[in-house]
């Protein structure tokens, strides 16, 4: 098959950085052409260069579609060729109507008024297109966030794409909704749709990807047609090394009781006779990391953030002890105070704040550890972030660099280390590596470790078993807001893991 686009020579600057370096992407038109490489390795600025993000002339090499030259100045620029992206980050407007999003900007009009019925009625096509049987008129808002992937799908099917590009298009998707979009991938395959799929899952890119590239460092290091993939190639290209094992060894020294929960509640916020969480409870160990599986929607967030005292006004109750006293976790300043700590699924919306630096984010929550009769002192409040940026070996050139600017992974870093400052007991990380390479995840990890021979504990929350299974020295299984099972690492198998929840779902289908 001919190209449908050539980069050649790619090279993009920022002040002091090379973001990309000379690369060069070919994709043949119909396949699903997959982008890999660590975070910081380029992949989202060289598609903000496809896109128009990035403007012709800001640039240097050339880019060519459909054997045309392409000579771009927005992102209307690229759209109007047929060339759409779908960021990580969803673009809907949560108040507004499938339809509406589908449509915006892009209305559809008689006499300069907008005609409802032909924007149902084209609506009603894309969603069956993408196998989403919702109606036009149902909000964003009320959408699962698999449903919101399709609706973005669909209104790239609106533009009468060509080239989709979908950057992580399933780092917040369970397994079944991810399968799905990976389906309807393959379906637009077969349509002539071709696709750019950016995913740091690459059991998933080997199921579909036709052909990949690699990037490292801003440059171009490898490609491989299907036949030559393989996950151990895949890693060894993107980080340069070989990594034998997935997860840094350890040998757990667990100790004593450290945090313990009873019987917890939590109800919900506008039902208050619904409890969202049901009567759970755990315990952490000293120098234990402890795993909470289940399906998305299980509660395992809410679970986490009712511990660190976000109510939203539900009516919580329980028993919490820290080192066998009890803890006040009615607040997130009085979990702080307890020993708790959070690192939340949404480093971006709840984790950071993103146009601030490196060193205020280090050090927000615990700024009287930097401080001097209640003014911070900046030398020691510098030091402190540059220990913890060394430590954790967060790659940016200065603690004065906004946390904005930063890779995923070491996004991911700044908010441990924010937290570690705070010097908590427990640390509950809520899927850490939600959106990060295998090299930057394997840090992570390696930090865990750390934190957990220092004699704390850590709650791990993932949907993703093979990083509970590798990682966890026991494992919670939660089902509806209720612990349903409880696996020591000897016996903790996924096959376990979906019995005890599949047998919970029959015992409340039978009680109904």
């Amino acid at each position: 098959m001919a190209p449908i686009l050539q980069m050649r020579g790619i090279t993009k600057t920022f002040p002091g950085v090379r973001a990309l370096d000379n690369v060069t992407l070919s994709v043949e038109a119909g396949e699903i052409h997959a982008l890999v490489g660590e975070n910081g390795a380029g992949k989202s600025t060289l598609m903000k260069v496809l896109s128009g993000v990035y403007p012709h002339g800001s640039y240097e090499g050339e880019m060519l579609f459909e054997g045309q030259p392409l000579r771009l100045s927005g992102i209307h620029d690229s759209e109007a060729r047929g060339i759409i992206i779908i960021h990580q980050e969803l673009a809907l407007v949560p108040l507004l109507s499938i339809a509406e999003n589908i449509f915006l900007g892009n209305e559809i009009t008689r006499r300069g008024v907008i005609d409802w019925n032909e924007t149902f009625r084209r609506t009603e096509g894309l969603l069956a297109k993408v196998g989403l049987e919702e109606s036009p008129q149902a909000r964003i808002d009320t959408l699962g966030v698999g449903k919101q992937q399709l609706v973005e799908i669909a209104k790239a099917l609106s533009k009468r794409v060509k080239l989709l590009i979908l950057d992580e298009p399933t780092a917040a998707l369970q397994e079944t909704d991810s399968r799905k979009l990976l389906d309807l991938l393959l379906e637009f395959k077969a349509q002539g749709i071709t696709s750019i799929l950016i995913s740091h899952k690459l059991n998933e890119i080997s199921r579909v990807a036709d052909r990949i590239t690699v990037l490292r460092d801003g440059a171009t290091v490898a490609g491989m047609d299907r036949h030559e993939i393989s996950e151990a190639r895949i890693i060894r290209d993107m980080v340069g090394r070989d990594m034998a094992h997935r997860f840094p060894e350890r040998t757990p020294q667990i100790g004593e009781v450290l945090f313990e929960v009873r019987n917890w509640c939590v109800h919900h916020p506008a039902h208050a006779e619904r409890r969202v969480i049901d009567g759970a409870g755990l315990t952490v160990r000293r120098g234990e990391v402890v795993g909470i599986a289940g399906l998305m929607g299980a509660g395992r967030t809410e679970f986490a953030m009712s511990l660190f005292g976000r109510s939203w006004g539900q009516r919580i109750s329980g028993d919490a002890r820290m080192g066998g006293r009890p803890a006040d976790l009615s607040t997130i300043p009085a979990a702080i105070r307890a020993g708790l700590a959070y690192v939340t699924e949404d480093r971006k919306a709840l984790g950071l704040v993103l146009e601030e630096t490196i060193l205020r984010n280090t050090t927000l929550v615990n700024l009287a550890g930097v401080s001097r009769r209640g003014v911070i002192d900046a030398n020691r409040e510098r030091r402190v972030a540059e220990d913890y940026r060394r430590a954790l070996g967060t790659r940016t050139p200065s603690v004065f660099q906004k946390v904005v600017n930063l890779s995923g992974g070491n996004q991911q870093k700044v908010v441990l280390s924010k937290w570690l400052f705070a010097d908590p007991q427990v640390l509950i990380l809520d899927e850490p590596t939600r959106g990060i390479d295998v090299g930057a995840k394997y840090e992570i990890y390696a930090i865990v470790n750390q934190l957990v021979e220092q004699g704390r504990g850590v709650i791990l929350i993932s949907s993703e078993m093979p990083e509970l299974l590798g990682m966890c020295d026991r494992i919670y299984v939660m089902n509806k807001g209720s612990f349903v099972g409880e696996l020591d690492r000897a016996e903790a198998s996924q096959e376990r893991i979906m019995a005890a929840i599949l047998a919970a779902e029959t015992q409340n289908a039978g009680s109904v």
